[in-house]
């Protein structure tokens, strides 16, 4: 595998690795609707906007197919912070992501409450907790940014959704590593609440990944610092993980700062339909997908000494 430069990789055959648990795809209408009101105003949200919104859609005849859960991955650590601005200083485009979490088995109504779990690579393939896992090409120690290595818990955080069920979150545009392409973990929680800055008890109802347009992704790779790291990249059509389902399989909307200026960054959003009764037991549950074998074998960091020991199951 050339090593390079950044370029396609198209020797990973796709898999399929999701499966539709239920509903109806998608409805434009639906789509927009949820755009609009994650990018609402926070502090204009009310309870009647929240009644209203889900009023109008559960109005609606058709409703996104529920998020089939995937693999969580090697890279998860327990104890993420319950925050806002999850860089901690790490370089990078600016992302503001928000997500809008329905329930999709009662009309898409808004899960308020719901608590949404991130986690990524920063801009070289580095995880918090996991710095010493080689994310494949050339790319310059993650120390060398002024990180701690695995000291540090970038990257990772916790939403609580309000009346719209809408979340956000400041980060910055992910990296990639070999096999994967460009993508964010996260889970869905309900049930617990916030204590001493973290979220605890209740149960997660979802696991999946978020993705990212292939052009949009390549654009980011040639800036600082992303173009530090080179070698192969791997694209959503040969990825292991996405399914080419578009947003019912995790690809964002993606709106840029400015127009000429793809640093100044983006806006990303995406609705999630899921099903808050239900309970996603472990990684891979309800919709399978090892999510490819992590680069230099597995990920050999220390987690953080106030966090559990992540899964060691499928990789990211």
């Amino acid at each position: 595998m050339d090593m390079t430069g950044n370029h396609r990789d198209t020797s990973i055959t796709r898999r399929r690795a999701l499966a539709v648990t239920g509903g109806t795809v998608a409805a434009g209408g639906l789509a927009v609707a949820g755009y609009q009101a994650a990018f609402a105003d926070d502090a204009t949200t009310t309870t009647a906007d929240a009644t209203a919104s889900a009023s109008a859609t559960s109005a609606s005849s058709e409703c996104m197919t529920l998020m089939s859960s995937v693999t969580e991955g090697p890279y998860y650590l327990d104890g993420a912070l319950v925050r806002k601005d999850i860089t901690e200083g790490k370089s990078g485009v600016p992302l503001t992501l928000r997500l809008t979490v329905v329930d999709a088995t009662d009309g898409c109504t808004p899960v308020p409450g719901a608590a949404v779990e991130i986690w990524h690579c920063d801009a070289w393939g580095y995880y918090s907790g996991y710095t010493t896992a080689n994310p494949g090409g050339s790319a310059p120690a993650e120390s060398e940014d002024g990180s701690t290595a695995n000291d540090n818990t970038y990257l990772r955080g916790y939403q609580i959704a309000n009346a719209n069920g809408v979340v956000k979150f400041e980060t910055i545009f992910p990296g990639w590593y070999t096999p994967r392409t460009c993508h964010i973990h996260l889970k869905v929680h309900t049930g617990g609440e916030k204590e001493d800055g973290t979220y605890e008890g209740g149960k997660v109802n979802y696991t999946g990944q978020l993705f990212f347009a292939d052009d949009i992704a390549e654009e980011i790779f040639t800036l600082e610092p992303y173009s530090q790291h080179s070698g192969s990249y791997t694209t959503l059509d040969n990825d292991m993980v996405y399914d080419g389902g578009g947003a019912s399989s995790g690809l964002l909307t993606l709106k840029a700062m400015h127009k000429k200026d793809p640093s100044k960054g983006y806006k990303g959003s995406l609705t999630l339909g899921v099903d808050p009764d239900a309970e996603n037991t472990g990684a891979g549950s309800g919709g399978g997908g090892e999510g490819g074998t992590p680069p230099s074998d597995a990920p050999t960091g220390t987690p953080p000494s106030d966090s559990a020991s992540p899964s060691a199951s499928a990789s990211s």
